[in-house]
């Protein structure tokens, strides 16, 4: 397990609040969809994976009431400055913990794979994240924990990184900051489930953006997405992963990144449990547009990552 430093103290995390909020939240609105590492190759197998150690599970939160068919509030955007200097965004989960804290989302939306892998800058979230609003605050990561093969190797089986976040905030006015709670007693959270079989079904959502390789462009980013299909084992080229997995889905790439994969979702509830994240998306007919999103599979190593993180704490910043 690797732990990287976010926002460490109480005025770092403020800077980093205000330079989001400010200017009536425009660096949100001007981030761009993350695009590094969002597609590869992929070929569908026709194996199955068999979990390496005994199955375990945490159950869900149950979020607000919202109307019937609203999305899972629980979902929303993480947005970071990149390695050009320039602010973008990836899909990320509330996760239950102890603390009602903890987001997870791809490990490189958190840890900057084109630098000496520390993390990408100014890394908040936003959940419930839907035409520009925040209708829930936004949280400030202060640690994030991600494994060691995925900081010091490069392995993709290890793209994953759950962040604890601090309490969240509002600008009450202009350059003051108000404080909207823990997160997940706002919003809920899902539950995690480690080595199990490969599900039936999954529930994907996320926020896909970027245009398939034939140029349409289904999604505009703009509000948080949901497709349903198979999962499978698979093989993948571009990157390092021995046990990578697939999700029947038309996601594109771009913003896609740390969607989250859903077994047991229920829409009354609007939770599951998280049981895979988007790492890149994949054309493995050929027929040039995106029909797979590309996880990790969810083992005794990601368990492993996840208890530590669930059991930090973090605070307030106003």
């Amino acid at each position: 397990m690797w732990a990287e430093p976010l926002a460490q103290t109480t005025a770092e995390a403020q800077d980093v609040a205000k330079f989001w909020l400010d200017d009536g939240g425009a660096n949100l609105r001007n981030a761009t969809p993350y695009a590094v590492q969002a597609t590869a190759g992929g070929e569908r197998l026709t194996t199955d994976i068999v979990p390496g150690g005994p199955p375990a599970s945490i159950p869900p939160l149950e979020g607000p009431t919202l109307p019937d068919g609203s999305a899972p509030a629980a979902s929303g955007r993480v947005f970071f400055i990149g390695s050009d200097g320039e602010p973008h965004w990836c899909t990320g989960t509330v996760v239950n913990s102890l603390y009602r804290n903890l987001v997870a989302t791809a490990g490189h939306c958190l840890l900057d794979i084109e630098a000496p892998m520390g993390s990408l800058g100014k890394w908040v979230f936003v959940p419930g994240y839907s035409d520009g609003q925040i209708p829930f605050g936004l949280y400030v990561g202060k640690r994030a924990s991600v494994h060691s093969d995925f900081e010091g190797l490069r392995d993709f089986d290890r793209d994953y990184a759950f962040a604890n976040v601090y309490s969240g905030v509002v600008l009450a006015s202009p350059g003051v900051l108000s404080n909207v709670g823990r997160l997940a007693e706002n919003v809920g959270a899902q539950g995690i489930t480690i080595n199990q079989p490969l599900a039936p079904t999954v529930d994907v959502f996320g926020y896909p953006a970027g245009p398939h390789p034939d140029g349409s462009l289904p999604y505009t980013g703009e509000t948080l997405e949901r497709s349903t299909g198979s999962t499978f084992a698979m093989n993948t080229t571009l990157f390092r992963a021995d046990r990578p997995i697939g999700a029947n889905s038309p996601f594109t790439a771009e913003g896609s990144l740390g969607s989250s994969w859903l077994t047991g979702y229920a829409s009354g509830s609007r939770t599951g449990h998280l049981n895979g994240i988007t790492v890149s998306v994949s054309d493995t007919d050929g027929d040039n547009r995106y029909d797979s999103g590309i996880s990790p599979y969810f083992d005794s190593e990601l368990y492993m990552v996840y208890r530590n993180a669930a059991s930090m704490w973090t605070g307030v910043i106003a």
